[in-house]
């Protein structure tokens, strides 16, 4: 298991990734279902927990309707 760290970025990325979803009114099995990816898959993005790859960034900005970059906004 990996460690996780103070402004580790896997946890700025799920707060953002949450709040773009929670402002779409979207649950994450919707997200999930509009973006191809298991659910769990989600939550633990959201979490910090995984390390996401790009592919998925993508796939997951297409589904919350905004640009990749609005994703990873929060990361500068």
């Amino acid at each position: 298991m990996s460690k996780i760290i103070f402004n580790d970025p896997r946890l700025v990325f799920g707060k953002r990734l949450k709040e773009l979803r929670m402002k779409k009114k979207l649950s994450q099995e919707e997200l999930a279902d509009i973006a191809g990816l298991d659910r769990t898959y989600i939550s633990s993005c959201e979490r910090g927990i995984r390390n996401i790859s790009l592919i998925n960034i993508y796939k997951l900005a297409h589904a919350l309707g905004v640009a990749s970059a609005e994703l990873l906004s929060s990361l500068n």
